[in-house]
């Protein structure tokens, strides 16, 4: 059973020091670095938001639950993978698919995105024979969340590497965590 792991948005904006920092992006970063230098998937394939004019997801006034400050704005540094990240993607022999959502509408889950030959994250899964997913990534309560439950919802066993995400508050990762629980995607 080919396996992958989904490395959701870790992007130098949801880190510390970036336009939407999430306290412990910093950290998920050089963790899942460590992860990826592990190697022993099949697969692994980035997310990152890429806005070019995302419409109301962006906000002078957000709520941080529906729109936010102008965030990952494609061809910034801020929308570049972390780092730490895109070192270990460039020493892995591991196969490295990238995936970018939201161009010009909120896109959550790494489902909505295409890679640079137009691919679903579905397709280059399902091409790559891929029947089980390992997901991490920032953040735990909205896009983690998001592709964790679109992967269960293809039929993927997916699990989620609770310790290498990041939330943006306490009480919606709470949510997600158990929303994820309810609907069968392991939690690990």
């Amino acid at each position: 059973m080919a396996r992958a792991l989904i490395v959701v948005d870790v992007q130098n904006d949801f880190c510390e020091g970036g336009a939407l920092g999430v306290t412990g992006g910093n950290d998920v970063a050089r963790d899942v670095a460590a992860k990826i230098g592990e190697g022993g998937y099949d697969l692994v394939v980035t997310t990152q938001d890429w806005h070019v004019d995302p419409g109301t997801h962006w906000s002078a006034t957000p709520d941080y639950l529906d729109t936010w400050p102008v965030h990952c704005e494609a061809g910034t540094p801020g929308a570049e993978l972390h780092p730490a990240v895109a070192a270990a993607l460039a020493a892995t022999d591991m196969p490295v698919v990238g995936v970018r959502k939201g161009e010009y509408e909120a896109a959550y889950s790494g489902f909505e995105g295409v890679d640079a030959a137009g691919r679903t994250l579905a397709e280059v899964l399902a091409a790559a024979g891929v029947e089980e997913v390992d997901v991490v990534g920032i953040a735990t309560d909205h896009c983690v969340r998001a592709t964790a439950l679109d992967a269960h919802a293809t039929g993927l066993a997916t699990t989620v590497l609770v310790d290498l995400t990041a939330g943006v508050a306490p009480g919606t990762t709470k949510v997600a965590l158990d929303l994820l629980r309810e609907k069968e995607v392991r939690l690990v």
